[in-house]
């Protein structure tokens, strides 16, 4: 993509709505654009990362055995009242009517609507265990929307849903679907804990939040420093191992982290001092274990290998996609912009030409686009007739994590400039050794 031809509405000035820093930075960035309070049209290099993310999370979805799917966004009451959640869930459901005057909702979560899908067509144990999952707006009618995509009212979320047997086969969905969001989120450049957490409107005792740390998070949390140590890395874990799944949960929630709703004072004392911490956290994502609380009031029932009719036991596990965005800037900027971890940038590579026009110096942008696609990457060319400084401002605004000046004097040199936008450092090499280093960057991400 030649940046002349793309649609990257940046501000200049600093967007007065904007209470925090990635707020701002999207405004700024010309990621997003506000629509009416809470509801935002993704502009191009907003729905660029939030279509990376998105893949990200389809990829280790499907790694874990999970199948995607895709239900509606509008749902009937009737099935809310089935499960007893339609006069329960509160002001944040958007009830609405058809012209037929039937009573509907905006989906906040779906754990009626899957529950019926999966009544109508299985029956018998053999079919189990199924995890199913989709990607799909949602709708919270917040009372005070505010941060920019952190807290709207519409929002772009993951949500699956679990069936099995058994208490204990559940509780395994449960460990799994740990395992494939620890991988999710390091994947993006995070590190996003899970804490012992309350679980809402949805139900259930077994629940956790993932939260990445960060000053702006709007819950307080509470956690020993030593679960800041543990990265799950680049092991391999069979999902089918119930042993294997069960050592990762024990290993990331032995220590002591719990949100402000679940803190326990008497519990955080033991840990010892000098690891105890008090910070801000903002989340991510949250898996629940509930039981029988759907299929029981719904009639979500197969016959077990007595030819005894039983609920199944179920659960529901949900990764806020276009939230993440706001999170990961949250953790990744300077005063400069944003700073993409190379998991999710939008473009892999910036290209800089300081004299457009200049034939030597348009003939090296050309051959190093055309070289970076070749390797399978997306570079942005800067192909303007703007100032240098101007061309440096966008590229650091937006974040891309490399990128490659490219000017007359290096070309006299058989030289061109790679820049990390993580470390500022610099270094002139031959164009084409510019593209092998990037190339083996990227090579490197999984």
């Amino acid at each position: 993509m030649r940046l002349s031809r793309y649609f990257l509405p940046v501000l200049k000035e600093t967007p007065r709505e904007a209470q925090i820093v990635s707020h701002r930075l999207m405004l700024q960035a010309g990621m997003i654009k506000q629509a009416s309070a809470g509801i935002y049209s993704w502009l191009p290099l907003g729905y660029k990362v939030l279509k990376r993310i998105e893949q990200i999370v389809h990829e280790e979805q499907a790694r874990a055995g999970h199948m995607a799917m895709l239900m509606p966004t509008i749902q009937s009451a009737d099935l809310w009242r089935e499960s007893g959640r339609y006069d329960a869930y509160g002001e944040e459901m958007l009830r609405i009517k058809d012209r037929h005057d039937r009573e509907m909702l905006f989906t906040p979560t779906a754990e009626e609507l899957i529950t019926d899908i999966f009544r109508a067509h299985v029956s018998s144990y053999k079919d189990l265990p199924l995890t199913m999952y989709q990607i799909q707006w949602k709708f919270r009618d917040e009372v005070r929307p505010r941060f920019g995509v952190m807290r709207g009212r519409e929002f772009y979320m993951k949500d699956g849903y679990n069936f099995d047997l058994t208490k204990e086969d559940a509780l395994h969905a449960y460990n799994r679907h740990l395992v494939s969001y620890l991988r999710t989120y390091e994947r993006m450049g995070l590190q996003a804990i899970p804490m012992r957490a309350d679980s809402g409107p949805i139900g259930g005792d077994d629940t956790h939040e993932f939260l990445v740390l960060a000053d702006t998070g709007e819950s307080e949390v509470f956690y020993d420093s030593e679960i800041t140590d543990l990265k799950f890395g680049d092991r391999q874990i069979d999902y089918d191992d119930h042993a294997a799944c069960a050592a990762v949960l024990a290993e990331f929630t032995s220590r002591y982290a719990r949100t402000d709703e679940t803190h326990d004072e008497a519990l955080f004392a033991q840990v010892p001092a000098e690891r105890q911490r008090t910070a801000r956290g903002i989340e991510v994502g949250q898996i629940f274990y509930f039981g029988t609380k759907y299929s029981e009031s719904m009639g979500a029932t197969v016959q077990g290998p007595d030819g005894k009719s039983v609920p199944v036991h179920m659960g529901s596990h949900g990764i806020g996609v276009s939230r993440l965005l706001g999170a990961i800037i949250e953790a990744s900027h300077d005063d400069k912009g944003i700073i993409w971890p190379e998991g999710v940038t939008p473009f892999h590579c910036g290209i800089v030409n300081l004299k457009q026009g200049d034939d030597e110096a348009d003939a090296a942008c050309l051959a190093l686009y055309n070289g970076l696609q070749a390797l399978g990457l997306d570079p942005l060319y800067d192909d303007r007739n703007e100032r240098a400084g101007a061309k440096f401002g966008t590229m650091d605004l937006i974040g891309l994590p490399w990128r490659i000046t490219v000017g007359p004097r290096g070309l006299k040199n058989g030289v061109v400039e790679l820049t990390s936008r993580r470390t500022g450092e610099s270094e002139e090499l031959p164009p084409e050794e510019a593209i092998a280093r990037i190339a083996a960057v990227y090579s490197q991400i999984a």
